[in-house]
Order: structure tokens, then C-alpha cells, then sequence
């Protein structure tokens, strides 16, 4: 008796499970599903990081918040007539604004670390010497009656990010005299327009990443968009345009308290600031540069000297007709933590799909060049295997060093495809070699992380050494031959 011939639907699930072609295609949808998870994964890292940024902004909500220093700036008040819409003459107030010839900073912080769950978050206390001189204010050239003008009313405004990180009472000494600092000021036109630092969260570095390779290199300052600069103001005798175009020194003391950064606005016809903290990584941020730095592991020191000519806005306005924009000008530092675990971790998320495809093709040439077949789900499972990988470092770098955090995770999952693949494969050379595959690649992904300048090049170089060992082993391969059973001892 003959036997039957297979059916059209047999002969084609025979050809389905035995062609190359279809395992490389079905592989190729795997691995594109795997990227599912893998982007999934880096939404973690991302969520991770913004609740990082959360506990930083906790603290920095009780303790104070980056710190901008904007001022002093000498206000006169005076009557100013105009017209309404119904040609009513109204009096109002506006203000003779003057900033100052000289303005010198010297500062130092003494940074800590406050701890927020498994966060650290740096805060610091500031002590700030301000001093410089007023020289050249005058009111000649602007034809203001003299009995507009309220002599009496005087002050000079100082502007401060966060008030609440003042520890201590202020007094202006104004030609050798003290005057009180009392909060606020007549009117909000009296100061530069100007907005607190605002920087680039960790989440949005994180997100950004690939604009911003290096967590060394933190984004810069936002020049607008932050909440508007507070103020104190202090009342001065100026009795006279005399007295007005008289030189007259100031100083006062300002202990601060703050958070991850301390930035300064340029009033002066000269600014002077130097700079002290015993913190080894601090980060020049804003408009200027120190002229000259230090640092070491002991602290930094750095000093700046900004010119008017510097900066695009006069030394004195009228508010009626102008009031300058000053964040574009500003400068300082801030105080890194030089943690960058979340930056690490999305880096290496990236490289995802390059352990996911060479583990597959190690699986891929073992069925085909050893007759060892080997299920979908079984590439499933591995599959999955290399995305646990990224939680786990995840988790293992939010409390221990980034290093040591890859070193654990790596050996986890090398350790369990590897033993995995013995149980496929059932030959110890096999397994073996699927080993140090996975070694290679982890190890190539590391120092790809390591790097910054030569990454791109090491990544090319090492891809394309992937290229030619894919190569090497697939010309052994007779893709149009038909197809030989299979050893069905491995599954």
C-alpha cells in the first residue's frame, strides 16, 4: 500500500518550520516586539528621575531654592503727569533708576547633603560681603522738574530669588550708616526685570540625552519662564540732585541659605565676584565665565570681572519708558552632585536592541549550522531575560555605584541565558561560546559608556566587527538548499 502524499497544508507548515528565511523573519518580528518593553523601560529611567527631581525640590522648598542676587539699584521716585483716553491729566508714579559704578561679591558657601528617601539633594549657607559705590547718577539730561522729584522717598532695592533663605537681619550701610532692609519694594518696575534660575530638570536631561551626552555637562541656565526675583528695599537720605551726584559707598551682609546653585546679575559699571566653597565639583554656569578658577578635591575657587559694555542694558532708566531684561546676563555656579546613574542608565537602554539581536543570532546559528531546533517562545524567554537586565540595573545603580550596579546585573542575566542555552543546546561548547558572546557584548556596551569623545567611534568599529563575524559564519550556510530535518533531541 502507498503512502499518502502530504497535503498542500502539510507539505507548507513542513516548509514554514524548516525554512531559514521564515525563522530569520520571524525573529526579526520578535525582536522589534521586544522593543516594546525596551522602550517601556526607558519610561522607567524617566520616572525614576523625575521623582528624583521631586525630593530635590522638596528640600529646596523648606530650605531655599538656587539663589540669584540682583542689585543694588538706587530708585528715586518722582511725579509724572499724563493723559488718559479721555484726555484727563492723571498723576502717577514713576522711578529714576540707577545702577552702580562698582559692585564687588565675595563669597563663600559651605555646601551639605540632605537625604530624601534614597535621594541626596546639596544645599548650602552662603555668606556674601556686598560693597561697591554709586558715582555718576544724574538727573540732568532727563528735565525732570525739581519739584516733581521726591528727595524723601529714596531707596536702593536689592532683588533675591527666594526671601525665606535669609537667615538673619539686614541693614544697608550707606556712607557709614545703617539703614534697615524692609521686604518689598514701592513697585516692581523699580528693579530689573529678572526671573530666578531656572535649569533643566534631571528628567529633562535624562530625555534629552542625546543632545547632552555627559552628565558632567548640565544644561545651562534658563533665561526666562522661572518665578519672578523677589525684592527688599532700604530707604536713603538723599536730599538734592547735589547729594544725588555725590559718591556714595554701600555695603551690606547677607547670610543665605539655598539650594544646588548661586547666580548674580552684572549691575555694575564693574562687577567683581569671587567665590569660595569646599565642593570638588562645581558646574560655571550662565552668561560669564570665571576669568579665573580652581578646583580640586579639596573645593573650588573662581573669580569673575564683568564690564557694562559686557551687557546689552544701560546703567539707568526711567520705568515709565523702560525697564531692562537682566537673565540673559547673569552668572554663577552651580553645585553638582556627580551622580549620573539615571543618564548612564538610559544610555545603555539604547543599546537594547544590540544584545537582544547578537544573542538571537548566536540561538539563529546554532539551529541551523547544529540541527538544533528551537521554539519561538524559547527566543521569547531569553528575549525578556535581556530586558530584565535594564530594571536591574535600574534598581541596583539607585543604590550603589553605576560600576559595580552593571558588574551585578551582568552577571545575573549571563548567568541565567547561559544556563538557559545549556539546557537547549546540551553541548557544553555551545553554551560555552554563548557565554562569552554575552560577556563581549555587555563588556563592548560598558566601555561604550564610559566613553564620551571616541564612543561613535568605538560603537562603528565595534559593529562592524559584528558585520564581519555575521558574515563569516553565514557563508557556510546554503540558504536556497531545501531543508534538513532537524534534531528535535533539544526541545
Amino acid at each position: 500500500m502507498h503512502p499518502t502524499p502530504p497535503s498542500f497544508f502539510e507539505r507548507l507548515n513542513a516548509w514554514l518550520r524548516q525554512s531559514v528565511t521564515i525563522k530569520l523573519l520571524s525573529l526579526a518580528i520578535l525582536m522589534l516586539l521586544l522593543l516594546i518593553p525596551a522602550s517601556m523601560v526607558e519610561n522607567l529611567i524617566a520616572e525614576r528621575a523625575q521623582t528624583r527631581d521631586q525630593a530635590t525640590a522638596e528640600v529646596s522648598a523648606k530650605w531655599g531654592g538656587p539663589q540669584q542676587l540682583t542689585g543694588p539699584v538706587l530708585v528715586l521716585p518722582y511725579r509724572r503727569l499724563e493723559r488718559d483716553d479721555k484726555n484727563r491729566l492723571l498723576e502717577t508714579t514713576a522711578y529714576a533708576c540707577f545702577l552702580p559704578d562698582t559692585l564687588a561679591v565675595t563669597g563663600t558657601l559651605a555646601p551639605e547633603k540632605r537625604r530624601r528617601g534614597i535621594y541626596d539633594v546639596v544645599v548650602y549657607r552662603s555668606q556674601l560681603q556686598v560693597s561697591g559705590s554709586f558715582n555718576t547718577a544724574s538727573l540732568a539730561d532727563w528735565n525732570l522738574p525739581a519739584a516733581d522729584i521726591r528727595w524723601n522717598e529714596a531707596f536702593v532695592a536689592v532683588g533675591l530669588s527666594d526671601m525665606k533663605g535669609i537667615r538673619t537681619g539686614l541693614s544697608l550701610r550707606w556712607n557709614g550708616a545703617a539703614y534697615p532692609f524692609e521686604p518689598g519694594v514701592a513697585s516692581p518696575d523699580a528693579l530689573p526685570a529678572a526671573s530666578a534660575p531656572q535649569f533643566g530638570t534631571l528628567a529633562d536631561e535624562t530625555r534629552q540625552l542625546e543632545r547632552y551626552a555627559s552628565a558632567a555637562v548640565s544644561i545651562d541656565v534658563t533665561p526666562a519662564g522661572g518665578a519672578a526675583t523677589e525684592a527688599m528695599s532700604a530707604r536713603v537720605p538723599l536730599p538734592d540732585a547735589a547729594a544725588l551726584q555725590a559718591r556714595h559707598r554701600f555695603s551690606f551682609a547677607l547670610d543665605l541659605n539655598g539650594s544646588s546653585a548661586l547666580f548674580f546679575a552684572p549691575l555694575g559699571r564693574e562687577t567683581r565676584v569671587h567665590l569660595s566653597a569646599p565642593w570638588p565639583d562645581p558646574s560655571f554656569a550662565g552668561a560669564f565665565l570665571p576669568r579665573a578658577r580652581t578646583v580640586s578635591a579639596q573645593g573650588f575657587t573662581a573669580d569673575w570681572q564683568v564690564l557694562h559694555l559686557n551687557r546689552s542694558y544701560p546703567q539707568r532708566w526711567r520705568t515709565a519708558d523702560y525697564r531692562p531684561q537682566i537673565d540673559g546676563s547673569t552668572f554663577g555656579t552651580r553645585l553638582i552632585v556627580p551622580v549620573d546613574e539615571y543618564q548612564k542608565n538610559m544610555r545603555a537602554a539604547k543599546y537594547a536592541l544590540l544584545p537582544i539581536t547578537l544573542t538571537f543570532l548566536i540561538f539563529f546559528f546554532v539551529e541551523v549550522l547544529n540541527r538544533r531546533r528551537i521554539h519561538p517562545f524559547q527566543y521569547i524567554l531569553v528575549g525578556l531575560a535581556l530586558i530584565i537586565f535594564y530594571t536591574l540595573l535600574l534598581a541596583f545603580s539607585e543604590h550603589m555605584a553605576f560600576n559595580v550596579a552593571y558588574l551585578l546585573a551582568g552577571a545575573a542575566i549571563i548567568g541565567l541565558v547561559t544556563a538557559y542555552a545549556a539546557s537547549i543546546f546540551r553541548r557544553r561548547q555551545l553554551t560555552l561560546v554563548t557565554a562569552g558572546v554575552l560577556v563581549l557584548v555587555y563588556g563592548f556596551v560598558f566601555v561604550v559608556l564610559q566613553l564620551q569623545d571616541y564612543a561613535l567611534l568605538i560603537g562603528s568599529l565595534g559593529l562592524l566587527g559584528v558585520l564581519a563575524t555575521v558574515m563569516l559564519l553565514s557563508r557556510r550556510i546554503d540558504w536556497y538548499a531545501p531543508p534538513a530535518p532537524a534534531d528535535d533531541s533539544a526541545t
